[in-house]
């Protein structure tokens, strides 16, 4: 795709979204930005050195069903997508003025990114297996430090963003969209060029021609 000026990031979380599309934006001299910035769900039940649980976070994610789980984030996804659309027309057509777009996040769901007529706009969706983002949900969240209270919480953390993935997948590969697995042990580096020759190869938006 020549003269890009948007470029999206999505997937499941801990694929590895915000890092590689950090990375992207720094090569062309892009505007970085993130979906979860817009509009915050109930954000990732463990600690960090900077933040305790969230007694909301720590509710939501105790008291619903994995199906509530997923159907409470995907209704937050759709009440966010004028605002996105909105983003991403504004620096396609250049009413934003300066650098291009480098947006990231879960909310771009890959049927209404399919649906998009803007021009100078790609997308692509990065994954890992399910055992690669548990991995990396329980180093980040210290699990195995932590009492059964905050395991329970990430597991069921996890069983949203395995559910949430399976449903992605069977967009985008029923759509022939652009994904990239981010395991393997690849760099960020090789991960950022492999989100850049799907770009390049793609005409409409999410998908290349020839058809990978």
């Amino acid at each position: 795709m020549r003269d890009v000026r948007v470029i999206l990031v999505g997937g499941t979380s801990n694929v590895g979204k915000s890092t590689v599309a950090q990375v992207v934006a720094e090569r062309l001299g892009f505007t970085y930005r993130s979906t979860d910035l817009l509009a915050r769900h109930p954000g990732r039940p463990w600690r960090t050195p900077e933040r305790d649980i969230p007694a909301h976070v720590a509710e939501h994610y105790a008291s619903l069903t994995v199906d509530e789980l997923i159907t409470s984030v995907l209704d937050h996804y759709a009440r966010l997508w004028p605002r996105i659309e909105e983003m991403i027309r504004a620096y396609a057509t250049g009413a934003e003025s300066g650098a291009g777009l480098v947006l990231e996040g879960s909310a771009l769901w890959p049927a209404r990114v399919a649906a998009l007529t803007v021009p100078y706009t790609a997308a692509v969706w990065l994954t890992a297996e399910d055992a690669v983002v548990r991995a990396r949900v329980r180093t980040g969240g210290r699990y195995e430090d932590v009492g059964e209270h905050e395991r329970h919480l990430m597991d069921r953390f996890l069983a949203r963003s395995a559910r949430f993935q399976t449903l992605l997948l069977e967009i985008v590969d029923g759509l022939g969209l652009d994904r990239i697995d981010t395991g393997g042990g690849r760099s960020v580096e090789e991960l950022v060029d492999a989100v850049l020759t799907a770009v390049a190869e793609q005409d409409v938006v999410g998908r290349s021609l020839p058809r990978r």
